[in-house]
């Protein structure tokens, strides 16, 4: 295996991971990060069976799995209805579960394990484009300054990169997240996560995320779902009537709403659907959010980067040639990315969206039929991201 001079922008979990894997195979790798100190961005996330797979191999999964909370289970009611009950036992092996996690803990595991390998980081260095000269590409700064050359750039800079062509579309609904302190009293589960619905356009959530970096005691992620173009509605009519909506809607969260004492505490997110026709040019690849980025609803996005990491180390090592590597990796890969992107596409309207009929047939019919085999299979198939054999097309087994 050639080794070679390999720049990955961004810091986050597909870059991180990313660069410590091919540190590992002895790769000169550096990572350039837009903001002036590395860090998080987000609330809390779901890491997958698939996700905790590349996690093992990095031989990180135990702190991670100690760092955030083991589920067990996801629930959503609709009403007094239960019409999501998903179980990670259902797959048939003791060892299946997921882990909830705040993303400042995945980052904080990451990020040590790059500065144990003393992977270089510069920071406060936002990307503009890359150039291509002969085989080589240089990164251009904001700034007008640019790289040294290098043999390979991932991008790993998440949906909004400036290093790819855009596509795909924005979607209508996103969501306002906080983090909160976890209410021991409020019968939540601590293996479970909760969600609420009215219809498809109202949904709400309680995720445990264990205890991150910082906090004293284990955290919750709580998430509303709204409208991008009713945030500012959302905004004038102040949170007293906010609050009443939600404890309307479920009234265990009190204890959680009660520490939202200004809006400043809650983060809003928006979403978008895209898939990269051409993640690999001459030179460079992109990975994660910057390859395919989707809804949350089935809960992949860092799982999905993290395959694409371990994905092009795999590449990397089987073809000395760089653009044949990166070809590779898109090959291990395209099929799982796209089954799940369709797969998104699909369900997101059947819980984030204005639809009247698609929750009528959720919460009659989706929801009792996924209390039968093959149904429950199905489900926890599903959102493991185990549909398509990821693990094996990569060498990692068939569960972690």
């Amino acid at each position: 295996m050639a080794l070679l001079d390999i720049a990955v922008a961004g810091c986050g979990p597909a870059g991180l991971a990313a660069a410590v894997l091919l540190a590992r195979d002895g790769h000169r790798v550096t990572i350039f990060e837009r903001f002036d100190t590395p860090h998080a961005v987000g609330s809390g996330l779901m890491l997958q069976p698939t996700g905790l797979a590349v996690l093992r191999a990095l031989g990180l999964d135990a702190t991670v799995i100690a760092s955030g909370a083991k589920i067990a289970h996801l629930s959503g009611q609709a009403g007094a209805r239960k019409v999501l009950d998903v179980h990670y036992a259902a797959l048939g092996r003791r060892a299946a579960f997921g882990v909830g996690i705040h993303r400042a803990s995945l980052f904080g595991v990451l990020h040590d394990a790059a500065i144990a390998e003393a992977i270089t980081i510069e920071t406060g260095r936002p990307l503009r484009v890359t150039e291509l000269t002969g085989s080589k590409r240089r990164l251009l700064f904001a700034d007008g300054s640019r790289s040294a050359p290098f043999d390979l750039v991932v991008d790993a800079l998440g949906t909004r990169t400036p290093l790819a062509p855009p596509t795909g579309h924005a979607l209508a609904y996103g969501a306002l997240w906080a983090n909160l302190d976890w209410p021991d009293d409020a019968g939540f589960r601590t293996d479970t996560l909760a969600q609420r619905y009215r219809r498809a356009s109202v949904m709400a959530g309680v995720l445990p995320v264990g205890t991150p970096p910082g906090v004293s005691r284990p955290q919750a992620a709580f998430f509303w779902s709204l409208r991008v173009d009713r945030l500012d509605a959302w905004r004038t009519a102040g949170l007293d009537a906010w609050k009443a909506e939600v404890a309307a809607l479920w009234p265990a969260t009190r204890p959680l709403l009660e520490q939202i004492d200004t809006a400043d505490r809650l983060t809003f997110a928006a979403y978008a659907h895209r898939t990269l026709a051409a993640p690999a040019e001459p030179g460079m690849i992109h990975i994660g959010d910057a390859w395919h980025s989707a809804s949350p609803q089935l809960g992949q996005g860092a799982n999905m980067a993290l395959l694409d990491a371990y994905a092009l180390a795999l590449g990397l090592r089987a073809y000395p040639q760089v653009d044949a590597a990166i070809a590779h990796a898109v090959g291990l890969r395209r099929r799982h990315v796209r089954l799940y992107q369709a797969m998104t596409a699909a369900f997101t309207p059947v819980y984030q969206s204005d639809s009247r009929v698609l929750p009528v047939v959720r919460d009659l019919l989706v929801g009792p039929l996924s209390k039968l085999w093959p149904g429950t299979w199905i489900q926890a198939a599903m959102v493991s991201g185990l549909i398509g054999q990821p693990l094996g097309r990569l060498g990692l087994g068939s569960m972690p």
